[in-house]
């Protein structure tokens, strides 16, 4: 049986004060201004006085062009993704967000493929242990918003309907605790049961194996980001690899959360934007972005004499280095290639065939040595 890939490192920094709202729900919430993203407060509110976005109009022209892409939605992912592409990197227009994520990650298809599968597994109890660990998870995933922060509420009972379904159509992975937070902010955007074949897509599709047991797909691909760091930041790779830094210590959250418990909201949604469109290279992109800026100069390096300064330098990301338009134009203009990001991950894929090819050999050499002693004490 799976496991369900319980870790504390996953527990939201917001989880303790969930219980005051909602202790307080009725005079608390009324007292405080809920942000345009639904964030009552919490490290995700995002001050009205601060936040920043496109004019009214240029918000009209995009969705006019949006609705247009959809009408011949086929046409244009065939013939001109370049341009959907493009207009996923500008931010879709919230009032499209939820249609647009579900045709860029085929959850469209499978709802139509699987029609009434949903309800099917649904009605199903599910298996006893993955359905404990989902219930214990449900209070710590965003109890600052709206929808999240009554545990009677409706949010949290359908968060629970779409992992305790996920459970039951890929048992071989069951339940991992980063898939509540994705889960999650899909939830935000849609009913339940399209927000379950996003997430399937996203999980079999997107980052396939980032939830099974041992994370090996996640370590695969934080050391793809590693040896591309490399290149675009000499400086942050080599004091990494001095402080002997794995990327494991700080990319397990980053990538199976896909930035959703890292970044500020609104930087947060243009990430998975360009992640639905383009696939895991936008949150290599991201990373890369994030590790420059906080470790790319020496000055910054002499800060942080041991691993403990590096991984909390890390951790703590400045506004103006998480500030939305700042953050992406910094991904899009890295310098990176298709070409390099395909070849690092060849080469990364081939180092850990060659580690497993070895290791089998010295556990086969070990055996046999085993049993010739084993033979040599009987006569």
């Amino acid at each position: 049986m799976a496991s369900s890939c319980q870790d504390e490192s996953f527990d939201d920094g917001d989880s303790d004060a969930s219980s005051v709202i909602t202790a307080h729900n009725g005079s608390v919430a009324s007292e405080m201004t809920v942000d345009r993203y639904g964030f009552l407060g919490g490290n995700q509110y995002t001050d009205p006085r601060f936040q920043c976005g496109v004019s009214v109009e240029i918000l009209r022209k995009r969705e006019l062009k949006w609705l247009e892409m959809f009408e011949n939605w086929e046409r244009f992912m065939t013939k001109k993704y370049k341009k959907v592409r493009n207009r996923c990197r500008k931010g879709i227009p919230p009032s499209l967000r939820a249609k647009a994520w579900q045709n860029l990650c085929g959850a469209s298809h499978l709802l139509e493929a699987y029609k009434y599968k949903f309800q099917e597994m649904d009605r199903q109890s599910g298996d006893p242990k993955f359905v404990e660990d989902i219930k214990k998870d449900l209070h710590r995933q965003f109890p600052f918003h709206e929808m999240f922060v009554n545990k009677q509420g409706h949010g949290q009972a359908d968060l629970f309907r779409i992992l305790k379904a996920y459970s039951i159509f890929n048992p071989a992975v069951g339940y991992c605790q980063a898939q509540a937070p994705v889960a999650a902010v899909l939830l935000m955007h849609m009913p339940a049961e399209q927000a379950f074949w996003c997430l399937v897509a996203i999980c079999e599709r997107y980052i396939p194996g980032y939830y099974s047991p041992g994370l090996e797909a996640v370590q695969l691909d934080g050391d793809i980001m590693f040896g591309l760091l490399k290149k675009v930041s000499p400086v942050a790779y080599k004091h990494l690899r001095k402080q002997a830094v794995e990327p494991i210590l700080y990319m397990t959250e980053w990538l199976m959360c896909i930035f959703s418990r890292t970044l500020p909201w609104s930087c947060v949604l243009r990430i998975w934007d360009m992640f639905l469109c383009e696939g895991v290279k936008v949150l290599f992109r991201v990373a890369i972005v994030l590790l420059k800026q906080q470790l790319g100069r020496s000055d910054i390096t002499k800060q942080c004499p041991s691993m403990y300064e590096t991984l909390e330098r890390i951790r703590m990301i400045p506004p103006e280095v998480s500030q939305e338009d700042f953050l992406i134009q910094q991904c899009l203009h890295l310098p990176l290639t298709e070409h390099e990001l395909e070849k690092e991950h060849q080469k990364q894929v081939s180092k850990r065939r060659a580690l497993r090819e070895l290791k089998l050999i010295q556990e086969h050499q070990q055996r046999s040595g085993t049993a010739k002693k084993g033979g040599k004490s009987k006569s």
